[in-house]
């Protein structure tokens, strides 16, 4: 198979098993602690193996920068704690579409600690999914099937706060097998999380494991594989767009799912944010395309 073809294939799988992670949370019953504790756990027996087959597992980091991606391991902790206790308390939609303001987020990290340039196109997206995110917050919780409406929206920007803290961080660790530092990453919420899971009263029913072992080995474990698979294969801007799979089956999972239809401005608020996340990850530029019709004009 073409590099082409399998990393496309790679990262649309990849983001087709992201997007419903939500019904395996939501399903689970179990507390967002004691999920997030199983992720690791299930994730960190998966990366091991795939590390250990790599080779990984002798010389191929240091003990510098395996302290880093330790610290990048407690944003992404925190992540996916926010992220899945936003689910329940604004659905499972609106959750991801707010997760999605991501990418401003570390655009503003990143003017801030990587002197990374703030440009005029950066500030129209930036605004537009600012917008996006308003819209969402004037339904208010009276429009909606959960009574923390305004907890989940403001739980799902932590989360994506604290993945652009995860992404800097992990930015300086250019040239480290990905696949290690997302095995570091999961030990270290093993071992945050130990202390603070449900660990005395674990699940006593099938169901409930095999959710858990799902929640681990697949969208942790074999989903890290895919995607990084298909990172290295693919270029930046076919990435950027296949990325948006992920947010598109989420809304569908929790429509079929669970019956959660966004009211008319949520779908706006989060049309208005995955529109601006896409031109903010795919380099699009409504000035260039203002000035191209503009000539177009002048022509005519």
């Amino acid at each position: 198979m073409h590099d082409k073809t399998r990393g496309t294939v790679e990262m649309t799988t990849a983001m087709a098993i992201s997007g419903t992670i939500g019904w395996f949370v939501v399903r689970s019953g179990q507390p967002v602690m004691d999920v997030v504790f199983w992720r690791c756990v299930f994730g960190a027996i998966t990366l091991l193996a795939v590390c250990a087959g790599l080779g990984l597992l002798r010389g191929a980091i240091t003990w510098r920068r395996a302290g880093i991606a330790a610290l990048g391991g407690v944003a992404i902790v925190i992540n996916w704690l926010l992220l899945f206790a936003a689910y329940p308390r604004a659905s499972i939609s609106v959750a991801t579409a707010v997760y999605n303001t991501q990418p401003f987020m570390l655009v503003g990290l990143g003017a801030l600690f990587l002197s990374e340039k703030l440009t005029a196109t950066k500030l129209t997206w930036l605004a537009i999914a600012f917008i996006g995110v308003v819209l969402i917050v004037q339904v208010g919780p009276a429009a909606t099937a959960g009574t923390d409406y305004m907890m989940g929206i403001a739980l799902a920007l932590g989360a994506a706060f604290a993945y652009a803290v995860a992404a800097i961080i992990t930015k300086t660790l250019a040239g480290t097998p990905p696949h290690l530092i997302a095995l570091i990453q999961v030990c270290v919420g093993v071992l945050m999380l130990a202390p603070l899971a449900n660990l005395s009263h674990a699940p006593a029913d099938a169901r409930t494991w095999v959710i858990l072992v799902t929640v681990g080995v697949v969208h942790t474990g074999l989903m890290y594989i895919l995607l990084y698979g298909a990172i290295q294969r693919l270029p930046t801007h076919l990435t950027g767009s296949l990325s948006f799979i992920y947010p598109i089956v989420a809304i569908v999972v929790d429509i079929v799912a669970f019956g959660h239809r966004l009211q008319v401005p949520q779908f706006l608020g989060a049309g208005a944010i995955l529109l601006a996340a896409a031109g903010m990850n795919l380099g699009w530029s409504p000035y260039r395309w203002l000035h191209s019709r503009n000539q177009s004009a002048a022509v005519k």
